[in-house]
């Protein structure tokens, strides 16, 4: 273990960022669920009624989870955050992990470590504890967020305790999926799996069978009851299961070869085939399982939200209040609430039009660019290939999302023509994501370093969604967000001008940020 602190504290120096904005963002999500009911549901009878209906909502409580207490502030809180919650902490424990071990590994720079006088487990462990920490902090942060807002200190307590070691039993997994593969790519999206896989059988648990819930971390965590009747030893398995992921994960760091992963690595074909041989093809190649996995999970997200078919009336509350925030002012009440569902569903695949814009980045960070660029490959042509790929993948994702909105809103309700209505209705929203994209790609050529603020234009849309009428924010403020110049349909006419000009903006945007990045030099 020798030269642990040293690491340790160059870890956390390293993460410095990481340690604000995670921790920040996910106390965010807890303590805006009880401002959202508290300014929709202004009586106890408002209360009561919409959690008779949500509690009998199989594909709400798919979503969300068990309905426990849904008629106070507190079990509101717990019911819609703590899943999402689960998943959050357990990303930033991937990410967290995965930079620090076999991110390291696959560079080279943790051999240059081990040529110092540092012990064998010394970043192992190292890695592992920044991981806990920062876990810890989004815990205390969550449950102080909770108390400061006037909801139950214990309770609070409980809730933040809770994802703090859901995100210690992530950290393990990310830490054997580390060990099981040869790439950082490969450790994420092993560790991923796992984190959508504990998801799925939560949400099949709470609606067929409880014990599919006993098999997932995150069933475990909203075992505890926050707000619903505090118990604490569904906390305990969350905490041996994960000393036993941690075990496992060192036992099996001890049985591998430097460099090299458990799980063999597939051998690839003697020659590339065709579609590799150009720059699209490899962007594609490199991006493809990003695009599988955001369109599935935008398309049961749609499925999901679609379930509701036209008995939304229940769930927004009678206050001026909810329909400023649920139904954006509108008079029709469904049509009111699937404008809000459509345009949650296309922040969502904005985040895939920043993840994929930001591919490049990745890639030069990690010096591949600089080897393909020797090649006869020229660099406009590697760049056009990656903005293809995120342009197409992103109206695919959408188109993804539209179709389940709308298929499942049509076997609710028998409505045939809902599914292509209500598809381009999504559609609507592209420009706007792709200016966000195209943002991205002109922060990579001018600021590389900067690429990542690209991730505080969704934060803004978001406030501009969730909280822009609500708090009367200036309206020069919410005209920053893309998404506030296009109309809501369908509660507001399709107007072309604003489409046309918002898809006009992104193509400048995306072919600036090309050409910028065609002018300097690869890091």
């Amino acid at each position: 273990m020798t030269g642990t602190l040293a690491l340790l504290r160059a870890f956390v120096r390293r993460d410095r960022w990481m340690y604000l904005w995670w921790p920040v963002g996910i106390a965010i999500l807890y303590v805006s669920q009880g401002w959202s009911v508290d300014g929709l549901y202004r009586t106890q009878a408002e209360f009561d009624k919409a959690a008779a209906d949500m509690g009998g909502n199989a594909a709400l409580i798919a979503m969300a989870g068990p309905a426990r207490a849904l008629n106070t502030t507190g079990g509101q809180v717990a019911w819609q955050a703590a899943a999402f919650g689960a998943i959050l902490v357990g990303l930033m424990s991937m990410l967290l992990v995965g930079r620090h071990t076999r991110g390291e590994e696959e560079s080279g720079r943790d051999e240059l470590l081990r040529a110092a006088p540092i012990g064998r487990y010394a970043a192992l462990t190292a890695a592992v504890l920044d991981a806990l920490l920062a876990n810890l902090v989004v815990g205390l942060l969550t449950a102080g967020a909770l108390v400061a807002y006037g909801l139950a200190g214990a309770d609070s307590l409980g809730l933040g305790l809770g994802v703090t070691l859901c995100g210690w039993f992530f950290t393990g997994i990310a830490l054997l999926a580390a060990q099981l593969t040869t790439s950082t790519r490969a450790a994420y999206g092993l560790a991923g799996a796992v984190i959508g896989l504990s998801y799925a059988l939560r949400a099949f648990g709470d609606v067929s069978s409880s014990t599919l819930s006993w098999l997932s971390p995150i069933g475990w965590y909203q075992a505890m009851h926050a707000f619903s009747g505090l118990r604490w030893w569904p906390g305990l398995l969350l905490l041996v299961g994960s000393l036993g992921v941690l075990v496992a994960a060192y036992a099996v760091f001890d049985r591998r070869d430097f460099g090299s992963g458990v799980l063999p690595a597939r051998p690839g074909p003697a020659r590339a085939g065709r579609d590799l041989q150009t720059g699209l093809g490899l962007a594609w190649r490199l991006q493809r399982p990003a695009v599988a996995g955001w369109t599935l999970g935008l398309l049961l997200g749609g499925l999901g939200f679609g379930a509701m078919g036209n008995d939304v009336g229940d769930l927004v509350g009678d206050s001026e209040t909810s329909r400023d925030l649920v139904l954006q002012g509108s008079a029709d009440i469904v049509d009111g609430f699937y404008a809000t569902l459509m345009l949650m569903l296309a922040l969502l695949a904005t985040g895939f039009a920043i993840s994929s814009a930001l591919r490049p980045r990745g890639e030069e960070d990690a010096g591949r660019v600089e080897t393909l660029l020797a090649t006869a490959l020229p660099r406009s042509r590697w760049v056009a290939g990656h903005v293809a790929v995120t342009v197409t993948g992103t109206v695919g994702v959408m188109l993804a999302a539209g179709l389940g909105l709308g298929t499942s809103y049509a076997l609710v309700t028998g409505e045939g023509g809902a599914v292509l209505r209500m598809t381009w209705q999504l559609l609507t929203f592209t420009p706007a994501v792709l200016v966000l994209s195209g943002f991205v790609r002109l922060l990579h050529g001018l600021l590389p370093r900067a690429a990542m603020l690209a991730w505080m234009a969704l934060l803004l849309a978001c406030i501009v969604l969730l909280f822009g009428e609500l708090l009367q924010l200036p309206q020069w403020f919410q005209d920053l967000s893309p998404f506030e110049h296009l109309a809501l349909v369908p509660v507001e006419d399709f107007r072309w001008l604003p489409f046309v000009a918002l898809t006009a903006a992104a193509a400048v945007l995306s072919v600036a940020g090309q050409i910028a990045f065609l002018r300097r030099d690869v890091h």
